[in-house]
């Protein structure tokens, strides 16, 4: 039967289940990670897609093995978009990216600086800050070294508040 695990096996869920529980929460992170609402709902496709195969591995602590995913296969879509992307001379006829006024400009200016992120900043933020893990669990949700992370976290965290002063100024 795939995806199905006893639940008298060490706490071990169905894949279904999991899915059921996790859904929402996956689709915030994705969306975090990608920015675009339709972006994530087939970030979190993608991946649990290619999490079912290694269901009965995982089952009994799929949480770190599923962001890794999210995040690694969210960094592979950038890297195969980025070259993808074509530059025109035709500006558009209002602003794009603009100041944003009113309910919700907290949220869309956070959403504009996380684009501004390289994907592994991003991630690094979003995994440290979003989804509250510790520099180590991080770290192994990546595959990077502590050192990295403090690093990653730094840097992006730097760019976040020099972007918060220039819209600040402006």
């Amino acid at each position: 039967m795939l995806g199905r695990d006893r639940d008298d096996d060490g706490g071990r869920h169905s894949f279904e289940e999991y899915v059921a529980a996790r859904r929402g929460a996956l689709l915030r992170t994705a969306y975090l990670l990608t920015g675009h609402r339709e972006d994530a709902e087939d970030l979190v496709q993608v991946a649990l897609v290619k999490v079912v195969p290694r269901w009965s591995r995982i089952a009994s602590d799929p949480e770190p093995y599923v962001r890794r995913v999210l995040v690694n296969e969210s960094i592979s879509r950038w890297r195969r978009r980025r070259w993808r992307e074509v530059s025109t001379d035709d500006l558009p006829d209002g602003p794009v990216g603009g100041p944003v006024d009113g309910p919700g400009a907290d949220r869309v200016a956070l959403q504009r600086a996380l684009a501004r992120l390289a994907p592994r900043q991003r991630a690094v933020v979003v995994l440290r800050y979003y989804e509250d893990l510790t520099e180590a669990e991080t770290a192994r949700v990546l595959g990077i070294s502590v050192g990295t992370v403090k690093s990653q976290a730094r840097d992006a965290l730097a760019r976040l508040r020099a972007d918060a002063a220039d819209t600040v100024t402006a």
